[in-house]
């Protein structure tokens, strides 16, 4: 396997980690593909919503702040697709 392969698929485990964890914060389900399309959504959001506000986490684990930074943005885009829904 070569590393684009290998970074592609650690970006989903994160994408897929991040997901599922942002249906358990905020309620909702969707399954494996939902959980997926959540996480990597919301890797994007979080990734630049954490560079236009500075935010730092300060943790070292490198997987760990990605997978924070993943679960924030999914959270943000649930909570912005019901939003929308809603209105």
């Amino acid at each position: 396997m070569n590393i684009n392969a290998r970074a592609v698929l650690i970006f989903l485990a994160i994408g897929l980690v991040a997901g599922w964890l942002a249906g358990l914060i905020v309620g909702g389900s969707g399954g494996l593909f939902g959980s997926l399309l959540k996480g990597v959504i919301g890797a994007f959001v979080g990734g630049y919503l954490f560079t236009a506000l500075n935010i730092n986490l300060g943790i070292k684990n490198t997987i760990v702040t990605q997978i924070i930074t993943a679960t924030v943005g999914a959270i943000v885009v649930v909570l912005a697709a019901r939003l929308i829904a809603g209105a």
